[in-house]
């Protein structure tokens, strides 16, 4: 025989269900939504909360001007009930602004990144300020690189040194990018974060992601090194890895482009750990020769933006 109370307890909940349910019904919105799903409302009243949590993020996105001021719990998405198998089931569905953003920013599945910030990875040629005169001949040259090498000329990366803030990682993301919506494959490395995350994967002997890691950058079609020479220099990080991937990419003539707050012979004095000892100058002596056929050397100084 079935215990008293737990009927009772089970006919107040049903009963404080159809209360809600019937309460929430009270709304329009919550009323042509329930219409619309094939379940008889013993069914639906169980998901009352969740349907009035769909219902409010819906008059949200019916009120909404874009992704900068959507009020739902997830940017871009809606909470909406989905009928399948006769089971109803709650899921995050994209709205007609995300959409949009999704398909217009398809183009960066083709960039790999490694701790690059998300400005410089939505970087877009169309944003870059033209008002500093100092930056026109680097504007010049990479709409110029982007002209050629759509027509099919690989044409030597750059070499762009300039001071802090000036803007040079930038304008390179900004070319990457517009060259990704033409299905170019690139990758922007942070040389020093680069580095320490190599070391890392070196010294856990986790030799696959190591391996992964140093040839998705030696290989890369186009590749970008930012803020070389504002790495702690080994004779390791120089032989090893820089000198091995500028190596492979000057042999096989891969595009590569890098930023440096340091010119030339700032970085060539930087990267022979030693200066006194004669054959790690060589050693530096090499990299920069291997940077020079691999790049065409340009000076940008301007505005700091960081300030």
């Amino acid at each position: 025989m079935k215990n008293i109370n737990s009927i009772k307890n089970v006919n107040d909940l049903s009963y404080k269900l159809k209360i809600s349910f019937e309460e929430a019904k009270k709304d329009e919105t919550f009323k042509r939504l329930v219409q619309s799903i094939n379940l008889k409302d013993e069914e639906l009243m169980k998901y009352t909360s969740m349907l009035e949590d769909s219902v409010l993020e819906y008059k949200n996105c019916k009120d909404c001007n874009g992704l900068m001021t959507c009020k739902n719990n997830m940017n871009g998405f809606c909470y909406l009930p989905v009928l399948k198998d006769g089971k109803l089931n709650f899921s995050y569905v994209a709205c007609r602004f995300k959409n949009k953003f999704l398909k217009e920013n398809e183009y960066q599945k083709n960039l790999t990144s490694f701790d690059i910030p998300k400005e410089i990875r939505e970087a877009k040629i169309k944003d870059i300020y033209t008002d500093d005169k100092n930056r026109q001949q680097v504007i010049k040259w990479i709409l110029s690189y982007i002209k050629e090498y759509k027509k099919g000329a690989i044409k030597k990366g750059l070499y762009l040194h300039g001071n802090f803030g000036c803007g040079k990682t930038y304008l390179l993301a900004a070319m990457f990018n517009e060259l990704a919506k033409n299905g170019v494959k690139g990758v922007l490395v942070y040389w020093p974060e680069y580095l320490r995350s190599l070391k890392a994967c070196f010294q856990s002997s986790d030799g696959d992601e190591y391996k992964e890691k140093f040839n998705e950058v030696k290989y890369a079609k186009l590749l970008l090194i930012d803020d070389l020479g504002a790495e702690s220099v080994t004779s390791w990080s120089r032989d090893e890895v820089l000198g091995t991937i500028l190596q492979y990419r000057m042999q096989e003539n891969l595009p590569t482009f890098i930023t440096s707050n340091l010119n030339l012979k700032e970085l060539e004095d930087h990267l022979s750990v030693t200066s006194n000892n004669k054959l790690e100058r060589v050693k530096s002596v090499r990299i920069i020769e291997r940077i020079r056929q691999l790049t065409e050397d340009i000076e940008m100084i301007s505005k700091n933006n960081r300030r």
